[in-house]
């Protein structure tokens, strides 16, 4: 349901032509709250699961038993399939199966660290174990690029109204001793992000992600796998009055949003297509070949 977003750049600075959001309260007004919850999932299936929980939530119905071992397996598919191949292809180096048993294994640490999980963040970085070389090729490309200042964190307090919030995988394992060695490393950068991934994966594997949350409103805040998916769905006699969704991607692009700032904060614009992996915004980009300015 959703355009394709252009960025451009003209050797001055970057350009963001945004596509029109779906019509989404036009097409679910008047629809029935529970075919409006099963809707959801099938529009954007790209985080299936949590718009589905998100949308049961909001409306007060009731979850599935295997509800949350859904959207633990869909965030950990995401992430596996973009450290495996998405982002080793986007910096020129050679991907990788999946580890056949992913979807039973409830310890992935030896895919994902080479081993135990580490300690010392720069000792590991240093290794070839796990994904250390595709951190380490990252931090070779971009140096101390594409870093942006601290933001608030998405919460259901501050999620709306809309504004540049930092809502991505990596921001809620900010206070992980890793992502901490990490930023103060590289400050909350391509490297910060892409370290976020592979400890998100980490607690989508041994379910310890974040737990859905529920406001008095009816918001529904519900973890996905690149950030936290917001949705208040309001209904009268049991048919959609209104809807509110907000995702990641919606943050990321705000004025001064983490996309936006990295962006700037480019020297390189020919890393433009990698930073752009690494934030994975949830729509296509449209994303000329850029060369240094």
């Amino acid at each position: 349901m959703e355009g394709a977003l252009q960025i451009t750049h003209d050797g001055q600075g970057w350009s963001f032509d945004l596509p029109d959001p779906p019509a989404l309260g036009a097409f679910l007004r008047g629809k029935p709250v529970a075919e409006a919850a099963e809707l959801l999932p099938r529009l954007f299936n790209l985080c299936g699961a949590a718009e589905g929980m998100a949308a049961r939530l909001s409306l007060g119905l009731p979850l599935a038993l295997d509800a949350r071992a859904n959207l633990a397996r869909d965030v950990l598919r995401d992430h596996l399939l973009a450290l495996f191949v998405t982002l080793p292809r986007a910096a020129d180096l050679s991907p990788q199966a999946l580890p056949s048993d992913w979807q039973s294994r409830s310890d992935l640490a030896s895919a994902l660290w080479g081993g135990p999980r580490p300690v010392l963040f720069a000792q590991w970085l240093e290794s070839t174990q796990g994904f250390a070389p595709l951190v380490k090729r990252v931090s070779k490309l971009f140096g101390t690029q594409g870093q942006v200042a601290p933001l608030p964190l998405a919460t259901l307090e501050t999620i709306d109204p809309l504004s540049a919030l930092e809502n991505s995988p990596a921001g809620r394992h900010a206070t992980d001793p890793l992502m901490r060695q990490a930023e103060a490393l590289a400050g909350r950068g391509p490297l910060w992000r892409l370290m976020g991934r592979i400890v998100d994966a980490e607690a989508a594997a041994n379910g310890s992600l974040p737990a859905p949350e529920l406001r008095a409103d009816g918001m529904a805040l519900v973890p996905a796998a690149r950030g936290a998916y917001a949705l208040r769905l309001c209904s009268h006699r049991g048919r959609i009055t209104t809807v509110r969704r907000i995702t990641p991607t919606d943050h990321m692009l705000a004025p001064h949003g983490t996309l936006r700032q990295s962006l700037a904060t480019l020297d390189q614009p020919a890393l433009a297509p990698l930073l752009v992996a690494l934030h994975d915004p949830c729509l296509p980009v449209n994303l000329p070949e850029a060369h240094h300015a």
